[in-house]
């Protein structure tokens, strides 16, 4: 384990926070925001003062293994979290520091499941950073930074692979920095038309800016306390409803889309299953709730951007799906659990790790008909890798693993099975609401300390996908022989 380089990752994460930080004290001067801007000057003054002191020495050894990639991933959203929390718990606008940590992971993770019952009456500054939590962590802070900063060797790819989401990680060009540079610049480009588009319907500019920070980190947290249905807008609802389907593509589509490489992009498997899953979804809401409305467009218009919010795992609101009926909120709880696709700034198991287990069991059930037959997997006309099933398959049963016990750990507080269940859903896949008392309209409020720690967890094991999170509870990793 190379100590010394993961603690100079660290202090440059601090230092990268500390900036982001630094935005939010001025936003908090400009808004003459007293109480933000101590709380926003003291972190600023901490994540700078401890991370430059953990940068001084620069480390001889600037190997990056697969261990420390992964130990360094998860140790660098723990860290960004607890400082990151500072500004709610130092201005006042959360009082409880449980509360400021949870609030902070779910928007670091965009999982945008909120304790707070009163929205509109925090500091603008407050508001900003955090929805701007959510931009940052959609992407990634570790890939910011690979993209800003010199990096030692390609072995920094570990650090690329241990936080990107999906099953399959590659680099769009020969170098990892390069490839770091191209995914923000295209994320950054998303952003800014979103921004755009929204201004010219009429939506005020700080509006504008964190809610695309939400839309594009598909995290969900609105300024609003009715979310999105606040502003009433069809323009608004459907511009956010299609950069949610954006945000949730596989990245490598722009890539390829730059490179004017097309065919590529029609035949993307992943694409095409997302895009039959939601059209699918859609169509069968919208027959479903039509009796809920007045015109068969504002059905359809409300079912396109909650089918859109949950697979992506935005999690912004226009109506109230908890009163919806039984098959639409059927068809939304197995959307949260599928999510978006690999490479994309949403959660969930993803649509690769889906196509890969539906044909991995079609194969096995082939196998049992002809023995003797040879059946080979296959994703966009390549075979997938044995280890990659093989990982796929671990990660699924962790998964389930990991959503059972925190169910049965939460359930302490005897809520009822769907408030229970669908919050360590909606947690661990990164959406957010969930159903009952943690549906579209609700919070996380009412539940114990003990179960938002736990929800905490689910939702950093949910974003950085199970196994960088529990290699630091694994003794073996720690010790000096272990490579």
């Amino acid at each position: 384990m190379n100590y010394r380089m993961i603690a100079y990752l660290l202090g440059n994460i601090l230092r990268i926070e500390g900036v982001f930080l630094s935005v939010c004290a001025v936003l908090a001067i400009y808004f003459n925001e007293r109480a933000a801007l101590f709380g926003f000057v003291t972190t600023v003054v901490l994540t700078l003062v401890i991370g430059t002191a953990a940068c001084l020495k620069e480390p001889k050894n600037k190997k990056i293994y697969g261990r420390d990639g992964l130990v360094a991933v998860a140790l660098s959203w723990i860290v960004m979290s607890i400082f990151g929390a500072l500004p709610f718990y130092l201005s006042g606008a959360i009082p409880s520091y449980v509360d400021c940590f949870f609030e902070t992971v779910s928007g670091f993770t965009t999982t945008g499941a909120s304790i707070l019952q009163e929205i509109e009456g925090l500091p603008m500054s407050i508001l900003f950073w955090r929805s701007f939590t959510h931009w940052v962590g959609g992407m990634g802070i570790l890939v910011f930074m690979l993209a800003i900063m010199p990096t030692a060797d390609e072995r920094a790819m570990h650090l690329m692979r241990a936080e990107a989401p999906g099953p399959l990680v590659n680099k769009l060009v020969p170098k990892m920095k390069s490839t770091a540079k191209i995914l923000y610049g295209m994320y950054f480009a998303l952003t800014l038309i979103e921004i755009v588009l929204l201004l010219v319907g009429g939506m005020p500019l700080f509006d504008s800016v964190v809610n695309a920070f939400s839309t594009a980190g598909t995290g969900g947290f609105a300024i609003k306390n009715a979310s999105i249905a606040a502003y009433d807008t069809a323009y608004y609802e459907y511009v956010i409803t299609i950069f949610m389907f954006l945000f949730g593509v596989n990245f490598n589509l722009y890539y390829l889309a730059l490179l004017r490489d097309f065919k590529s992009i029609v035949k993307n498997e992943e694409l095409r299953y997302f895009v039959t899953i939601i059209v699918a979804a859609i169509a069968l809401i919208t027959w479903n709730i039509s009796a809920y409305y007045d015109t068969l467009e504002a059905a359809f218009r409300h079912a396109a951007f909650q089918v859109m919010a949950i697979i992506s795992t935005t999690g912004f609101a226009t109506a109230n799906f908890d009163v919806w009926p039984q098959l639409s909120k059927g068809i939304l709880a197995v959307l949260m659990i599928l999510g978006a696709c690999g490479g994309s700034t949403g959660g969930g198991i993803k649509i690769s790790r889906f196509i890969i287990l539906v044909k991995t069991a079609i194969r096995e059930i082939r196998l049992m008909v002809h023995p003797r037959s040879v059946n080979i997997v296959k994703l966009d006309d390549a075979k997938v890798d044995e280890d990659v099933i093989r990982g796929v398959s671990s990660f699924i049963i962790v998964y389930l693993l990991v959503l059972f016990g925190s169910f049965l750990l939460i359930s302490i507080n005897n809520f009822d099975f769907t408030t229970s269940f669908t919050a360590v859903l909606t947690c661990l896949g990164n959406v957010g609401p969930g159903f009952a008392m943690v549906g579209p309209v609700e919070n996380y409020h009412f539940f114990s300390d003990f179960s938002k720690i736990i929800l905490t967890l689910d939702m950093l094991i949910g974003r950085l996908e199970i196994f960088p999170m529990m290699l630091l509870f694994a003794p073996s990793v720690w010790k000096k022989g272990y490579m």
